[in-house]
């Protein structure tokens, strides 16, 4: 499965796509919200995690917009953010989010949930 991880962390978002290579998956990063967008749009993905606090827009926005395009609304997105916002995951899934998962990752959880959001979308491993 090709999944966009779209966190400006560079060194979190290092040790997800590991984590997701690992686990058999093909991911590919993205730093700001923007370029979330841009490979989003050009190439979509079959699952998006995405922080909440990114440069370039925040990524309750860009959340917004993947939902809104015909390209990517079917696309699961998985929201990854440490902020401290008690209102962040019910925002979000609000918003068209599958789930919130809090920072720091449990690479095990995080696989989990990827896993559950998979069997619930249909998604092929």
């Amino acid at each position: 499965m090709k999944v966009l991880i779209a966190d400006d962390d560079r060194v979190l978002s290092q040790l997800i796509c590991s984590v997701l290579r690992q686990a058999g998956h093909k991911p590919f990063p993205a730093f700001d919200a923007m370029q979330a967008l841009m490979l989003a749009m050009r190439d979509p993905p079959d699952m998006v995690l995405l922080d909440v606090n990114m440069p370039g827009g925040s990524g309750l926005k860009t959340l917004n917009t993947l939902k809104s395009s015909n390209k990517t609304s079917e696309i699961p997105v998985i929201v990854v953010s440490g902020n401290e916002d008690a209102t962040i995951p019910e925002t979000v899934k609000q918003l068209g989010a599958a789930r919130f998962v809090p920072k720091p990752i449990d690479p095990e959880l995080l696989l989990e949930v990827i896993r559950e959001v998979m069997e619930e979308e249909g998604i092929a491993g």
